[in-house]
């Protein structure tokens, strides 16, 4: 047998309401009131055992993931640009590039050194202006020609 409390014992059929007369949760807040319960042993068996209280979690206004992602503006891509010297050696520009960029493979930076030696150019990453403004500060920090350039330019 389920009561609510508020103070007394309440019939096992009550319905408990925010503005219920008997309610403890009044007021313009009195829809976010956690009404508790107790089990009653039976009669003349003592006091009761309190049930973990249900906590509902509602964000008010919010709209779905798929919603939000729509609305949020994502920065335009950028391109870092490896360009080709006459000073470094290729085995270093390898070594640079993978210590530089996040994820870069012992493949894809002998591709690109590669490249940019046969083509003057390479696109090393295509990220966000801010990441692309880092990698290239740091390819330069090392010795290397870099420069960046928006993505949606060109071919």
């Amino acid at each position: 047998m389920k009561s609510a409390i508020c103070g007394r014992i309440l019939s096992p059929n009550h319905v408990f309401k925010p503005g219920d007369t008997y309610s403890f949760c009044k007021g313009p807040y009195s829809n976010l009131c956690v009404p508790m319960a107790i089990l009653a042993a039976g009669p003349g068996k003592g006091g009761g055992l309190l049930e973990k209280p249900v906590i509902e979690k509602v964000t008010p206004g919010r709209e779905s993931e798929f919603d939000l992602k729509k609305s949020r503006k994502t920065a335009p891509p950028y391109r870092v640009i490896l360009h080709n010297d006459n000073y470094n050696k290729r085995e270093y520009v390898v070594q640079v590039l993978m210590k530089v960029i996040p994820g870069m493979t012992l493949d894809n930076a002998v591709n690109i050194m590669q490249e940019a030696h046969y083509n003057g150019l390479s696109v090393v990453i295509i990220c966000a202006q801010a990441d692309a403004e880092d990698h290239c500060m740091q390819l330069r920090g090392n010795g290397l020609l870099s420069s960046i350039e928006p993505a949606s330019s060109g071919c």
